[in-house]
C-alpha cells in the first residue's frame, strides 16, 4: 500500500511517467464505502494490467460549479480526499479543475480528450450511477462505447447497499450527519466524518472558565446538526488528543458564524494558524442556552465526563 497520493492537477501534457494508469472516475466526496468499491474495481483492473492505480476526481465540486449559491455540501477537503485514499492503494488523484471548460465539455470530449488522449488511462472505473459531459448527457454504456475506441477498457460497479438496507451515498451521509446519527454516517463512510481547519481567534471566553478551544471556520463543509460532539483532534505535529466540541452558532452568546469549538483534554499549547483535523465521533447534545457561564461550566464539565466515556468505546482512527 502507499503511504501518499501523488496529487496531479491538469490532464494536458502530462509526460509517460503520469499517464497510463486505471482510474476510478467521480466526485468521491466522502470516499464511502460505496465509493470504495468503484475504487477496488479499479485496483483490480491496474493489477491485471500492471498499471498504476489512480482516481479521476474534480475541484471544485460540480455541484458548486452549477450552484454557487447553495448551502455548504462538502463532506472533505482535497487533503483529506487524498489521505482517504492512500489505504485503498491509489497512487495518483488527478483532481480536474471544474470550470467553464470542463463544464461545457460533450461527454464524448470527456472521454476521449481527458482520459484518452489526456490521461492516456488503461481502465475507467465508474458506479452504476456514473454521469458526465454536458447535461449530464453520458451514462457508463457511452464511457464502455468511448473507451473502445479511444483503447481503455471500461468497468461499472452495482448499486451496493450495506445488509440491513442502508443506502451508501453521500446525500445518505449527509442526512445522517444532519440527524446527528454519527453512527450511521460512520458505517456509511467506513470512518467518522471529521472536518479539518485553520484553527483562528474567537472570543476565548472559555479561557475565562478554565475551558481553551481550539475554533475552525465551517467554510464550505455541510452543517452536521448544532450541538456538542465527542471529538478527536490531529494535530499539525501528528499527536490525536481526545477532547469534547461545541458545533454551532451558540445561542447564549449569538455568533455571526458557525464554529467548530473543540477543547482538547489534557493538552496545553498555542495552535493558532495551525492546521488540525477533528473528528466528530458521537453526538452527545444539541446547542442549548444557560443563565450566566457557570452554568455553562457546569454543563462543559458533564459534557467533557460524556465525552470520555463514549470516546473510552470507540478506537481511533486519525
Amino acid at each position: 500500500m502507499t503511504e501518499t497520493v501523488q496529487i496531479i492537477r491538469g490532464f494536458r501534457d502530462l509526460p509517460d511517467s503520469l499517464r497510463h494508469a486505471a482510474v476510478a472516475v467521480g466526485a468521491f466526496d466522502g470516499v464511502h464505502r460505496g465509493h470504495q468499491a468503484v475504487i477496488t474495481s479499479a485496483r483490480e483492473a491496474a493489477a491485471r494490467l500492471a498499471a498504476p492505480l489512480a482516481v479521476v476526481s474534480f475541484d471544485p465540486h460540480p455541484r458548486r460549479w452549477f450552484q454557487p449559491d447553495a448551502a455548504p455540501f462538502r463532506l472533505m477537503k482535497s487533503g483529506q480526499l487524498a489521505r482517504a485514499l492512500a489505504p485503498l492503494g491509489v497512487e495518483r488523484l488527478y483532481l480536474l479543475a471544474f470550470d467553464a471548460e470542463m463544464a461545457s465539455m460533450t461527454d464524448e470530449a470527456f472521454a476521449r480528450e481527458v482520459l484518452g488522449a489526456g490521461l492516456g488511462i488503461r481502465h475507467a472505473a465508474v458506479g452504476f450511477d456514473f454521469t458526465f459531459g454536458k447535461g449530464r448527457s453520458g451514462s457508463p454504456e457511452a464511457l464502455a462505447r468511448y473507451g473502445a475506441e479511444a483503447g481503455f477498457s471500461v468497468s461499472v460497479t452495482p448499486r451496493i447497499d450495506d445488509p440491513d438496507g442502508l443506502k451508501l451515498s453521500s446525500s445518505a451521509v449527509r442526512e445522517a450527519l444532519k440527524a446527528g446519527d454519527m453512527t450511521r454516517a460512520q458505517t456509511i463512510l467506513g470512518r467518522p466524518f471529521a472536518i479539518e481547519g485553520e484553527v483562528v481567534h474567537g472570543d476565548k471566553r472559555g479561557r475565562t472558565i478554565g475551558v481553551p478551544t481550539a475554533n475552525v471556520r465551517m467554510g464550505d463543509y455541510m452543517r452536521p446538526a448544532y450541538g456538542v460532539y465527542a471529538t478527536r483532534s490531529r494535530l499539525a505535529d501528528g499527536r490525536v488528543i481526545d477532547g469534547v466540541a461545541n458545533l454551532g452558532v451558540r445561542p447564549m452568546f449569538q455568533a455571526p458564524e458557525p464554529l467548530l469549538e473543540v477543547w482538547l483534554f489534557d493538552f496545553a499549547g498555542d495552535l493558532y494558524g495551525q492546521t488540525i483535523e477533528t473528528e466528530l465521533v458521537a453526538f452527545l447534545r444539541g446547542e442549548m442556552n444557560f443563565d450566566g457561564l457557570d452554568a455553562l461550566k457546569v454543563q462543559i464539565d458533564a459534557d467533557a465526563r460524556q465525552a470520555r466515556s463514549a470516546l473510552a468505546a470507540m478506537p481511533a482512527t486519525l
